[in-house]
This record gives C-alpha cells, structure tokens and sequence, in this order.
C-alpha cells in the first residue's frame, strides 16, 4: 500500500471518528469504535472497520452507520482535502472478537 493512501486511511479514520462522537444524533452510532480503514487506491472506495459496545446491537448499528454514510461524507468533506471523497462502508471489524477466541483457546490449553 503506497504511503499516499496510509495517510488518508488514518485522516478518514480519524476524522470520521470524531464525526460520529460529536455530530451524528443517532444514539445507536454513539458507542462505536472505528479500529481500521481500507480505501481503494483509486479513492472511489472506502471500507471502515468499526466494533460496537454492545453486541447484541451491532446489526443495527451498522445499519445505522451505514444510513449516515452520505451524512459522514459530506462531513468528511468539508474536512479533508482531497479531490474525491470516497464512498463510504462501514463493516464489523471482526478481529477483535477472533482475537479474544484466540486468547480463550490459549487459556484453555494452558489450564490442560
């Protein structure tokens, strides 16, 4: 990944969590935790990778999140310079949670 995009990635990242503590009114988008971000090279796309609080809420949320896209966009624009904003979606960041299976597996082990 050229160093171009790294910088956006973290700038989207960064931003985009600061939209959603401060100016989304949603409350279900309130509690989210952007942990990673993946634009396409030709800046057309952009996958962020959020974990939720609450598990039981994370299909909703993303549902919400991803209704808010074009809101956080044109946030986002106003924001960031760059010619072309990115589309944006957002998606479970599924690592967290196979790390802590992971870890779970270890201490099981361990315990043996």
């Amino acid at each position: 990944m050229n160093i171009k995009i790294e910088r956006i990635n973290h700038m989207i990242m960064e931003e985009v969590s600061k939209i959603l503590m401060l100016e989304v009114k949603d409350e279900n988008i309130k509690f989210v935790t952007v942990t990673d971000c993946d634009t396409s090279n030709d800046l057309s796309y952009c996958k962020i990778y959020v974990t939720v609080l609450e598990q039981e809420k994370k299909e909703e949320t993303l549902k919400a999140l991803n209704n808010a896209s074009s809101f956080i966009r044109g946030e986002l624009a106003k924001r960031i310079e760059i010619r072309h904003i990115p589309l944006l979606k957002f998606l479970y960041d599924e690592s967290i949670s196979y790390g802590e299976h992971i870890d779970k597996i270890i201490d099981k082990i361990n315990e043996e």
